[in-house]
């Protein structure tokens, strides 16, 4: 079998789906992709790049999507040159976020096409509006935001399937087009994801941490409100009063990944430093900017309480990663996290708008660190039942590709249920 793996930053959430299905015997494997991808065992890469950017002169509300055309046609470009070199997949894997697998099926409409699906937006109950310190403009948000789904409907109507990583996601999708989805995880491994007594952190010149010291952590790629940077930094001068042993290590960048930057420019961390910096004993919070990985994880391993906040957005792979590794996670209420997170059973969970109930819950969590050993070890569990990445979700996915590639319904060959439900249980 030939399958074509589509990202345009490969290999994204196929980092581990990619090199399994390249080591299955009789499979080639190509990934086509915009940036350089590291080298994955049995993957052959080619990359592509767009002719050209936006019209100065197009539509706003138009003018996201003519991006995606301009990525989907350097795409279909790549693909028809893979085609006239003799690479026919039967099996397209394609994350359409980007518009690249717009018009993947035109190049090849023999080939099945599964899409990685993340996220349908919405004008109002979601992401959009959600946080009223950020008021949208009304009407003309609500006619961007569902401009903004025309890839999103065209990709998933060219799709013979899709696969999205939670129960919640998938509901967020116009109900008529569920069928076309499942729940899958992107997959956490757990062998290596997991509670290290010993582990260590080292900031600065020789300032090491461990279990024994207060660590209160918060991770985000970017500091920025869609994941509740400025509500966590609002929370820090009661904290860090309530708390004087505490230390808050904080992980991130200072681009953004989702929203807008600050009116008047600068970051976000600026920002909320000129807010808060003279309530907060700057000794004791640590920006690290974006760490290694193992560097990461020395971090959860150690964390006394790790808070992690987020809009009704994606949910990030690092709550679930803090699970794993046996860290108490207090998280916003908000139903990407809900879904995962039960309040008092395997973490604590906080409305997102206060400062005052995060500097609660971490202070619980810190005063009964016996009592939250419990939750620790039911959060590591419930990532190990329902979204380890080799034994739950690496199968699953694998599955679902097979059943895709035969070209019958999805049951075919692969419990419907199981599929619908794989990432709920």
């Amino acid at each position: 079998m030939r399958v074509l793996f589509v990202h345009q930053n490969f290999p994204g959430q196929y980092r581990h789906l990619a090199p399994a299905v390249a080591a299955r015997p009789g499979t080639e494997v190509v990934a086509l992709t915009i940036n350089q991808p590291p080298a994955l065992p049995g993957v052959r890469v080619r990359r592509y790049a767009p002719s050209r950017g936006t019209s100065r002169t197009v539509h706003p509300w138009a003018a996201e999507f003519e991006t995606k055309v301009i990525r989907g046609e350097a795409a279909a470009r790549a693909a028809r040159a893979l085609d006239a070199e003799g690479f026919v997949p039967d099996l397209i894997c394609a994350h359409p976020g980007w518009g690249e697998a717009l018009f993947l099926k035109d190049v090849w409409p023999a080939a099945r096409l599964l899409g990685f699906h993340e996220f349908y937006y919405h004008g109002h109950d979601h992401d959009v509006g959600f946080d009223p310190e950020f008021p949208t403009d009304g009407f003309e948000q609500r006619c961007r935001v569902r401009a903004k789904n025309a890839n999103a409907l065209l990709s998933l109507e060219a799709c013979d399937h899709a696969v999205t990583p939670t129960a919640w996601q998938r509901a967020t999708v116009p109900e008529m087009l569920r069928q076309r989805l499942s729940v899958i995880f992107d997959g956490i491994d757990t062998d290596r994801v997991r509670p290290d007594p010993t582990a260590t952190v080292t900031l600065g010149a020789g300032f090491k941490l461990d279990r024994s010291d207060e660590i209160v952590t918060f991770v985000n790629r970017n500091l920025e409100p869609y994941r509740g940077f400025h509500i966590f930094m609002r929370a820090l001068p009661g904290l860090l009063a309530a708390r004087p042993r505490a230390r808050v290590v904080i992980v991130g960048g200072d681009e953004i990944s989702y929203g807008r930057a600050p009116e008047g420019g600068g970051t976000w961390r600026q920002r909320l430093l000129a807010e808060v910096g003279d309530r907060i004993d700057r000794s004791r919070v640590h920006f690290v900017g974006r760490v290694p990985y193992r560097s990461f994880l020395s971090l959860m391993q150690v964390s006394a309480a790790h808070v992690y906040l987020t809009y009704p957005f994606v949910l990030s792979w690092s709550m679930l990663e803090a699970m794993a590794a046996g860290a108490l996670v207090i998280g916003s209420a908000t139903p990407p996290v809900e879904e995962v997170l039960r309040d008092g059973d395997n973490g604590l969970l906080v409305d997102f708008f206060s400062p005052a109930a995060i500097v609660a819950a971490v202070c619980r969590g810190l005063d009964h660190p016996d009592r939250m050993q419990a939750l620790r070890e039911r959060a590591r569990a419930t990532i190990v039942e329902r979204y380890d990445l080799t034994r739950i979700c690496l199968p699953r996915h694998l599955a679902l590709i097979d059943a895709v590639a035969a070209g019958g319904p999805i049951a075919a060959g692969l419990p419907a249920d199981e599929i619908a439900t794989a990432g709920t249980r």
